[in-house]
């Protein structure tokens, strides 16, 4: 599945609108279900109204009813290249997946290519991250 999930990453990529920073960047979760949802980041002339492959991807499934969620992958890199190095989300997209986790181990990927990736888990990358029940 890992594989499966990386190759949608890159693939997402692809359609990747990134006129100003010319980095591609491509997500794919994979729900509780199942399923593969994916996402690429899009960039706008005011950088404030960005958003990320990952959290494109999370809102994406949410708005499909999907809100729970075992792994995502990640890949980017500079515009029509290949990744060179690994692409890690921001904290942002870090928060936003601890709420999407389901309270449970999410495993992060992060890709170059389908052979080259490193995981790990959210608890990992992002410590003391808070939920819904962290707030009042």
């Amino acid at each position: 599945m890992k594989k499966e999930l990386i190759r949608a990453a890159l693939k997402a990529r692809e359609n990747s609108y990134a006129p100003y920073s010319h980095y591609q960047v491509g997500a794919a979760v994979l729900t509780d279900q199942g399923e593969i949802v994916t996402g690429c980041n899009v960039e706008n002339a005011s950088y404030g109204a960005c958003c990320c492959a990952e959290r494109t991807a999370v809102f994406k499934a949410v708005s499909q009813g999907k809100t729970s969620f075992q792994a995502i992958a990640v890949a980017g890199g500079a515009q029509g290249r290949a990744p060179e190095d690994f692409a890690w989300p921001c904290g942002i997209c870090r928060q936003v997946l601890h709420e999407f986790a389901g309270g449970k181990g999410m495993t992060v990927i992060v890709a170059k290519s389908q052979e080259e990736f490193v995981e790990y888990p959210l608890g990992e990358l992002l410590p003391h991250g808070f939920g819904g029940d962290s707030v009042l």
